[in-house]
């Protein structure tokens, strides 16, 4: 098992272990000929052993503040807007009341097209010994109820979908900061040896706002989200371009002598140190990843759970990003974010065509994330894996048109599962209309607080030096709900 330090202190190795670890990669660097790197390359490809630690790496496992619950992240964002009414926080009085005016006062909204109140087109049903209600929208994620927690009164900083988007992915409706992704990373490091530590499997629906939702921002760039692609070719930045491996190492020998000359003058630090680093786990990451891809390793029933042969093409492609994510895990990768397939609706964006949108995208998603949640606990990996489901915000209860929903971030649904959550419950509550919050009333500081715990992080004090002050991902904010932990 690798040193840990914790996360915001410098960590300060024994002498035993200085002794041991006497010479560092810069050492190395500034010491070897340009003889030696056929036998660096070498080493690129090898496993640390236990006591093969770099004192320098920035992803080396670090010491938790707390006892952790959970050691992984998986992340499904569902860009657009799930409609809470429709999903997870049945409204009787929206189907007795159908199509009468508003009673309530409502905020603006984005397009200001508001109708009458809309009742969900699809019924709800209480599942699993909990009696969670989940509408039809979800049939297989009905089979594990009793694993969710569902929070029925989470709420967003804004209703425009880049800046909700960014707040719910760095705490702050604007781009430019460290994603939840990168901070976790920066606290923690990873245990994952060729993979980076934030990782995002990309259905092909880009994010609203771009990729600093998965940036660093102002965090060393070690710890930014690394894209991959759930079908070939999966990391088309690492295919070599090379005609065979001997060529590659003769070219890493000539930018090693480069490297060390530069970081030489940079001092100790450095970017360089950084570019070094992800050069190093690129390298290790073209023969590691293949194996991760290759889901012929899986089982016929494993593939089929997952939804792999299934007619729809969405539910091949989400089944293909949960089965990747699960093998992730597996090899210790510490943050996972998955995203939608763009499919042949706008996302959960449905400001028309509820019924047809919203169908098509549970269609994709329903059976896959239910799997995962099957699968992770028959390997014994969901309690010690939290997955969190959610969108940037809700939609309203009443129509948008005549058949669609605007944006609402008063008031909506997600729910977290494994890793330390308290299975089988529902926290807090909207209005009787499904508009508002207002029970137990939730931000994305205190999700992120609450996710931070689970791993053993208190989020008060995993800070970053930067613009004069120590910065974090909670701001000044966040609680911890301990209705929500088991």
């Amino acid at each position: 098992m690798k040193r840990l330090h914790t996360s915001n202190q410098p960590y300060r190795p024994s002498q035993s272990q200085v002794d041991r670890w006497s010479v560092t990669r810069r050492q190395f660097l500034e010491q070897t000929s340009l003889g030696f790197g056929a036998l660096a390359a070498r080493a690129l490809f090898a496993e640390d052993s236990a006591v093969d630690v770099r004192i320098d790496d920035p992803l080396a496992p670090k010491l938790p503040h707390l006892p952790p619950r959970a050691k992984s992240v998986i992340f499904m964002y569902m860009d657009g807007g799930i409609s809470q009414v429709d999903s997870f926080d049945p409204k009787p009085r929206l189907a007795a009341e159908n199509g009468q005016a508003r009673p309530f006062e409502i905020d603006a909204t984005v397009f200001n097209q508001n109708g009458n109140l809309l009742a969900s087109p699809w019924r709800f049903k209480r599942c699993g010994q909990s009696g969670i209600p989940i509408s039809d929208l979800f049939p297989q994620l009905r089979s594990v109820a009793d694993e969710l927690c569902v929070i029925r009164s989470m709420t967003a900083f804004s209703a425009n979908h880049p800046n909700a988007t960014y707040a719910l992915h760095s705490g702050h409706a604007r781009l430019g900061r460290p994603s939840m992704g990168a901070w976790i990373t920066y606290g923690l490091g990873t245990q994952s040896r060729n993979f980076p530590g934030f990782v995002v499997v990309h259905g092909g629906q880009m994010f609203s706002g771009g990729m600093s939702n998965i940036g660093s921002g102002f965090l060393p760039a070690n710890y930014q989200g690394s894209m991959m692609l759930p079908s070939a070719p999966y990391l088309p930045n690492l295919l070599r371009q090379d005609t065979s491996v001997d060529v590659q190492i003769v070219k890493q020998r000539v930018l090693r002598q480069l490297d060390q000359e530069l970081a030489a003058r940079a001092g100790e630090g450095s970017v360089i140190e950084a570019a070094i680093a992800n050069h190093e786990l690129a390298f290790r990451m073209q023969s590691a990843a293949p194996e991760l891809f290759d889901l012929s390793r899986e089982t016929r029933h494993t593939k089929k759970r997952y939804g792999l042969e299934a007619k729809y093409a969405n539910t091949r492609k989400y089944g293909t990003q949960c089965l990747i994510a699960r093998r992730l895990v597996e090899r210790g990768v510490r943050f996972i974010e998955l995203t939608i397939n763009p499919g042949n609706s706008d996302r959960w964006d449905q400001h028309s065509d509820l019924k047809n949108g919203h169908s098509r995208n549970a269609l994709a998603v329903d059976q896959p994330v239910a799997a995962l949640i099957k699968d992770l606990k028959a390997r014994g990996l969901l309690s010690s894996t939290l997955i969190v489901c959610t969108s940037e915000f809700g939609r309203t209860p009443f129509a948008q048109g005549t058949n669609g929903r605007d944006h609402n971030p008063q008031g909506f649904s997600m729910w977290m599962a494994g890793g330390g959550i308290r299975g089988g419950t529902v926290y807090g509550a909207t209005d009787e209309y499904g508009y508002r919050a207002i029970e137990n009333k939730l931000t994305v500081h205190d999700l992120h607080a609450n996710m931070l715990y689970l791993l053993g992080i208190d989020h008060t004090r995993l800070t970053f030096r930067f613009s004069g002050r120590d910065v974090r991902l909670t701001d000044v904010h966040g609680r911890i709900v301990k209705e929500l932990i088991a």
